[in-house]
């Protein structure tokens, strides 16, 4: 492909791609590892993974080695058939996850759709119609209806209502209102282990508790949306295990395909066996190149990866806290191993353009927060000189420069 000017590439996006997106005026054309490049050849380190997408880092020749191969070989038969790949990369997000099923989809929105209509199926196929969903405050599980209709902040939602019937609301710190909240008619709880774009806040154990007790109080199933916190990204396989939850249903997407779309709905033996050939379906879902590209990431969890992040993460832990402990407009530090937030004591925007500048790559969530989800395999000298230059860029903002 011939090389391209940013100015043409935004200006043909602004005449015919829908504007659903402030993008920031960088063009990136081309990765390596924890680097990325712009057109004009500029490098920046990447602390944000495409949203936690790029788990890799990019152009991971191995990860480019089996999806060339497999685009080479058999992409997609659709769901009409076997292939052999599926059926492996289950198998291996079941010993993970202690769940013994899996749903393959193209997304981490697809995924959290596909487990409220299982949720319901559970109930109905029990012959006790529950339509009752616990949804926390801070929370955000997609943009679809039914993953809309559970994510609580309002700017996404009016635009869109009336959403899905039935859900309320409970703050993430309040143990007692969630379980004063579920009821006979709850079908389920959901919530993130690690609330993302809330601003990067886990679930307190005390609150991880309160799920346990209602869920056991109530038969109410459980749904863990791990898309941002899950496969390694804290340090555990998912942190619903750090809390000591135990899901009938996990949500994930994200890091799995390491920048190839694919998502999973995972589902304990007791709901699964509650769903029926036609519940649920998907045309892409499931394919062999992104089953192949999850396949190749589960192993390099299973092969050290987590181990590494452990590691790693404890290091930026440790650089983090110091770089709180130096610049006064750093309220909190939240987060483990590679996802954190940085809580600001004002609009952490201006943060985002300041890093850039300063060619280390961040976004801004909830406001406040500066958001940090690297590549799983950041080495800790990559980890000293992007945050130094995120400490330059924050230093900045908080000297109003």
């Amino acid at each position: 492909m011939r090389a391209i000017a940013a100015d043409e590439v935004q200006a043909r996006e602004a005449r015919h791609v829908l504007q659903t997106y402030r993008r920031q005026p960088l063009t990136l054309v081309r990765g390596q590892g924890v680097h990325l490049f712009d057109t004009e050849g500029r490098d920046y380190i990447d602390l944000l993974s495409g949203i936690g997408v790029a788990s890799l880092g990019h152009a991971h020749p191995g990860l480019a080695q089996v999806i060339a191969d497999q685009a080479s070989t058999l992409i997609q038969t659709s769901n009409l058939f076997y292939h052999p790949l599926q059926g492996m990369a289950a198998e291996k997000l079941s010993k993970l996850s202690g769940l013994q099923r899996a749903f393959f989809c193209n997304s981490g929105t697809e995924a959290v759709e596909a487990c409220l209509k299982f949720a319901r199926r559970y109930w109905y196929t029990k012959g006790e119609p529950r339509h009752e969903i616990i949804a926390l405050e801070e929370s955000f599980h997609g943009r679809t209806f039914g993953a809309l209709s559970v994510t609580s902040d309002e700017h996404y939602r009016a635009p869109f209502e009336p959403l899905l019937a039935g859900v309320k609301w409970v703050s993430n710190n309040d143990g007692a209102a969630l379980v004063a909240a579920v009821s006979s008619k709850t079908a389920a709880i959901i919530a993130e282990p690690v609330q993302g774009e809330g601003g990067v806040r886990p679930l307190s154990k005390d609150f991880a508790n309160a799920i346990s007790d209602a869920c056991a109080k109530s038969g109410a199933l459980f749904i863990a949306d791990e898309i941002q916190s899950g496969l390694g990204r804290t340090g555990r396989a998912f942190y619903y295990q750090t809390l000591g939850l135990k899901p009938s249903l996990v949500t994930i997407g994200k890091a799995l395909g390491g920048g190839v779309p694919v998502g999973a709905a995972l589902l304990s033996e007791d709901v699964a066996s509650t769903i029926s050939y036609g519940d649920h379906g998907t045309t892409y879902g499931g394919n062999l190149l992104a089953c192949r590209a999850a396949i190749y990431f589960l192993e390099q969890l299973e092969g050290g990866l987590l181990a590494h992040v452990q590691k790693a993460g404890a290091h930026m832990e440790q650089r983090l806290k110091a770089m709180a402990a130096r610049l006064p407009v750093i309220k909190e530090i939240r987060g483990a191993g590679m996802i954190w937030g940085i809580e600001l004591n004002r609009d952490a925007a201006a943060v985002v353009p300041a890093g850039l500048e300063r060619r280390v790559i961040v976004n801004r969530t909830a406001e406040t927060v500066v958001r940090l989800l690297p590549p799983l395999v950041i080495t800790e000298g990559e980890i000293d000189e992007g945050l130094n230059r995120l400490e330059a860029a924050i230093a900045a903002v908080g000297a109003g420069a």
